[in-house]
Order: C-alpha cells, then sequence, then structure tokens
C-alpha cells in the first residue's frame, strides 16, 4: 500500500510497521507529526513525545541511550526537526552508541508551518550525512521491500542505525498522547525504572 506519490510509503504503513510488537524498547519522538502518528499507532508508556525542543530529539536519544545500555532506544522524529539538529549526527557517530537507532520519517516538508518544501526535496540525503558521521549502518527506504530492511535495522542493528523513511506528504491524523510535560515524564520514568523512581 503505497502513498499517493509514487516513490513514497504511506505515512501510516510505516509507522505501522516500525512500532509493531514493539515490546520494551525505549521511543523518542521529535515534535510535530511523528507525535500523532505514533500515537495513532497506539500510546505507550515507554514512548516520549517531544513537545517542543525543535532539532533535540537526536540528542535526547543519545543520552537515554548512553544512561540505559541495555535498553533500546528508537528516535522516531521527522525532517525537518533532524535538519535542525544536523551536528547531533556526528556527536552519535563519535560516541559509537550500539543501542541507539534513528528513523526520520521524511516527507520533505515542515508539516507543522504549512508543508513548505525542506532540503532534502532538494537532493540533501539524510542517511548519507549519517553514513558520513560515521553510523554503522544506514538506509533511505521508498519502498516496501526498503521498509522491511530498515525496520529490521532499526530494531535489531547493531547501532547506531539510522533509517530515512520516504513518506507521503498527506498530513498526519491528529491523534494527540497527553500534553503535559511532567505527566510524561513521569509516566515515562515510572514505566522505565519503576515507581520508586518517582517518588518525592
Amino acid at each position: 500500500m503505497m502513498g499517493n506519490s509514487e516513490g513514497f510509503i504511506s505515512r501510516e504503513l510505516a509507522v505501522r510497521t516500525l512500532l509493531q510488537e514493539r515490546g520494551e524498547e525505549l521511543v523518542v519522538i521529535g515534535l510535530g507529526s511523528p507525535v500523532w502518528d505514533c500515537t495513532s499507532a497506539g500510546d505507550h508508556p515507554l514512548s516520549f513525545p517531544l513537545w517542543g525542543a525543535m532539532g533535540s530529539a537526536a540528542m535526547v536519544g543519545l543520552g537515554l541511550a548512553i544512561a540505559q545500555p541495555d535498553r533500546r532506544v528508537i528516535v522516531v522524529t521527522g525532517d525537518g526537526e533532524m535538519l535542525m539538529g544536523l551536528g547531533s549526527l556526528a556527536t552519535i557517530g563519535a560516541q559509537k552508541t550500539e543501542n541507539l537507532a534513528i528513523a526520520v520519517l521524511d516527507n520533505e516538508r515542515y508539516g507543522e508551518t504549512g508543508m513548505q518544501h525542506t532540503h532534502t526535496a532538494h537532493g540533501v540525503n539524510l542517511a548519507e550525512m549519517a553514513a558520513a558521521a560515521g553510523f554503522s549502518e544506514t538506509i533511505q527506504a521508498r519502498d516496501e521491500e526498503a521498509l522491511t530492511r530498515a525496520v529490521q535495522m532499526v530494531r535489531f542493528g547493531k547501532g547506531p542505525v539510522f533509517a530515512a523513511l520516504k513518506v507521503a506528504g498527506a498530513k498526519s491524523s491528529l491523534v494527540l498522547p497527553p500534553r503535559d510535560g511532567v505527566v510524561l515524564k513521569t509516566r515515562f520514568r515510572e514505566a522505565l525504572l519503576g515507581p520508586d523512581a518517582v517518588k518525592e
């Protein structure tokens, strides 16, 4: 089931495939449409959606991966957010954090400000940038066959790994997680560390 544009994957299919049977993986979600996408696929206490701080999703994921080396950490974000935090690719490549994976939903648009083209619409290849930064595996997926390979890499590959999922430009359905940052932080910490971790 492809998206409306040739050479692009359905957003819903990409996210559903990425997160199905996710188990205990920790998921950091970049602001905007990826939040709605991941919530639509199923809200989860081990998901940490970022409502702001554009450009920081990969670095939040890196910090979490370093703090929890025995847990798989997946960052799901958009191309606009990733472009704002390109320096994080170099830091992650240098750290060589084996339990970290980044999946970018690349629709070549700034979805929250009017669907303007991002640089990826003009030839910038985020997967190649991650490879140049020292990521162990990278892929740019434009069809279902490549999506299957990308998901296997993100879920199980020795990191850091990077997948740019070329998704259709249609905006996501607005399915919201809790919007209270304290609630999200507390929920995530309790799911990860247990109820004693959030006691004053």
